[in-house]
């Protein structure tokens, strides 16, 4: 008795012998092509544009407006603008590079004008002349002597100029200490602390107290003293030598001294316009009298 012989591949009813579903199942005729539009026909219509809606809502991309799904993080909020100080320095004025630009120059070329600010300087021995040049312009020195010779006057003219002129001392003091204490400007590095009578907003450099000073005695003796031409020409060179040997000694900075001359100047048009006189302020001529 012979035994059943298996059905090759593709034998059998409906033209195969596998079960329906599997890859091979309709290879014969146009079965490939059902199988091929059954895997298709498998998803329902409405799948894909449902999976495309959940993907477009899982995209980090989100509409204008549309609130975020609970529980996602929230986007980095926007970085806040700098402040003002901070575009000020990405973005400087012109203004600002002209004044860093002014303060470069001017530290540069004090540096290299102080020749005498110590004993190893290249004018190191000329050190002990500028320093008596130093005291000629203190403002000790000529509060002490106005008022001496104020003191000894005995004539009315004399009295009014030197009375005005203690003012105008007084009055420069009082003006640079309030800018110094203002302003707080450092004196240069090179400077040696050896300097004459110092009082507490001294050791601020800006403006030069002793360029004030040189310009406001010398416009007031030459406005107010009859002198010969030589003499005039020695009160000019005596304020500018003065000026100069601040920076020389490194007491100062150019900046310093010229603000200095240009204050100074300043101030005798308003001694001049504040000028005591025995019809201004008699109260204070009428001690003489006595």
């Amino acid at each position: 008795m012979s035994s059943p012989r298996r059905s090759p591949a593709g034998s059998g009813p409906g033209g195969g012998g596998s079960h329906p579903g599997s890859p091979a199942h309709g290879s014969g005729g146009g079965g490939g092509r059902f199988e091929f539009q059954s895997l298709l026909s498998s998803r329902s219509p409405g799948a894909e544009p449902s999976a495309a809606r959940l993907r477009a809502s899982e995209s980090p991309v989100r509409r204008r407006g549309s609130c975020p799904p609970a529980g996602a993080p929230l986007p980095p909020p926007a970085a806040a603008p700098p402040p003002d100080e901070d575009r000020m320095k990405l973005n400087p004025s012109f203004v600002g590079i002209a004044l860093r630009s002014l303060l470069a120059v001017d530290l540069w070329l004090s540096k290299r004008l102080g020749v005498c600010a110590g004993e190893q300087s290249a004018w190191g021995s000329a050190r002990p002349l500028l320093k008596l040049l130093e005291v000629s312009g203190h403002g000790l020195p000529w509060l002490g002597g106005t008022a001496y010779c104020l003191y000894r006057s005995d004539s009315w003219a004399g009295r009014e100029v030197l009375l005005n002129l203690l003012f105008a001392l007084l009055l420069d003091l009082a003006l640079v200490a309030l800018l110094k204490g203002a302003v707080r400007r450092r004196r240069p590095p090179h400077n040696r602390a050896d300097m004459f009578f110092t009082f507490s907003v001294d050791r601020y450099s800006f403006p030069s107290g002793h360029a004030t000073r040189a310009a406001l005695v010398a416009r007031f003796v030459l406005r107010h003293l009859v002198l010969a031409v030589p003499l005039r020409v020695l009160v000019l060179l005596w304020a500018f030598v003065l000026g100069l040997s601040r920076v020389m000694l490194g007491r100062h900075n150019v900046t310093d001294v010229a603000f200095g001359f240009a204050f100074g100047y300043l101030q005798y048009s308003l001694v001049d316009y504040l000028w005591l006189s025995p019809f201004t302020v008699p109260a204070v001529f009428a001690l003489w009298s006595h």
